[in-house]
């Protein structure tokens, strides 16, 4: 159950768990705090401890509410979009056949029926980047089961508002964002890599942490550059 810490302004929701360190987050885009602390923390003590980090907070808030938005798409012509990192512009070609996505070099031409709307060319655009998010992580999880001597159940494909990605580790399923087809592949690869240690440490444990740094010592940056990329319309993080 959740408690809450109060400092000023700032509200913190406060849960325990059986973990031996204080965990401390700041949530896009609103900048929701939470606080996860060991069962046996008394509760002045997670305050104190909330304090003595609250000049961390107010500047993880105030780079949140300034970090890049990308604004709405459209899906009209010479529109910007992103693909593995890449910039390319959007052709729209309306032509009375089933709607379709072709990528060249620089342009993703778009073609659907006349007069269709912007929800279904964005249906379009999104059904196309699951496309390719399904034909690049299978490869990815096959990598890294090898390497990391772990098995994954089943892989799933969805908008999440607030992560890159999610894992339930007692079904063996892990979770990932589509805007990830947005992103570099070498961030797609990273994210991969967190869920499936999360089968093996479910929590940002010391152990998960051991595991990250051998093998995939610059997590840390790949975490700081997904992060700092413009966000969509909406705001994720991991």
């Amino acid at each position: 159950m959740a408690e809450t810490i109060q400092i000023g302004d700032i509200l913190i929701a406060m849960t325990r768990k059986d973990i031996k360190h204080v965990h401390l987050s700041v949530h896009p885009p609103s900048g929701r705090v939470t606080l996860v602390a060991p069962n046996g923390t008394r509760p002045e003590v997670a305050r104190a401890y909330a304090l003595s980090k609250l000049g961390w907070i107010r500047g993880q808030q105030a780079k949140l509410c300034g970090q890049a938005r990308e604004t709405p798409r459209q899906f009209v012509e010479r529109e910007s979009h992103y693909l593995w990192g890449r910039r390319y512009l959007l052709s729209v070609v309306e032509k009375d056949e089933k709607p379709s996505v072709r990528l060249s070099h620089r342009r993703i031409t778009l073609t659907v029926r006349p007069g269709s709307s912007k929800a279904k060319r964005e249906a379009v655009i999104y059904e196309w980047g699951k496309s390719l998010l399904h034909e690049a992580v299978p490869k990815l999880i096959r990598k890294w089961e090898q390497k990391l001597d772990v098995e994954v159940n089943r892989y799933f494909l969805q908008r999440m508002k607030t992560k890159w990605g999610g894992c339930n580790h007692r079904a063996r399923n892990i979770r990932l964002n589509t805007e990830l087809v947005k992103k570099p592949t070498d961030l797609l690869e990273y994210v991969v890599i967190h869920e499936m240690i999360h089968l093996i440490a479910p929590t940002h444990s010391e152990q998960f942490t051991t595991l990250m740094n051998k093998h995939y010592p610059a997590w840390r940056e790949a975490r700081a550059e997904l992060n700092e990329l413009p966000l969509g319309a909406e705001a994720w993080r991991l």
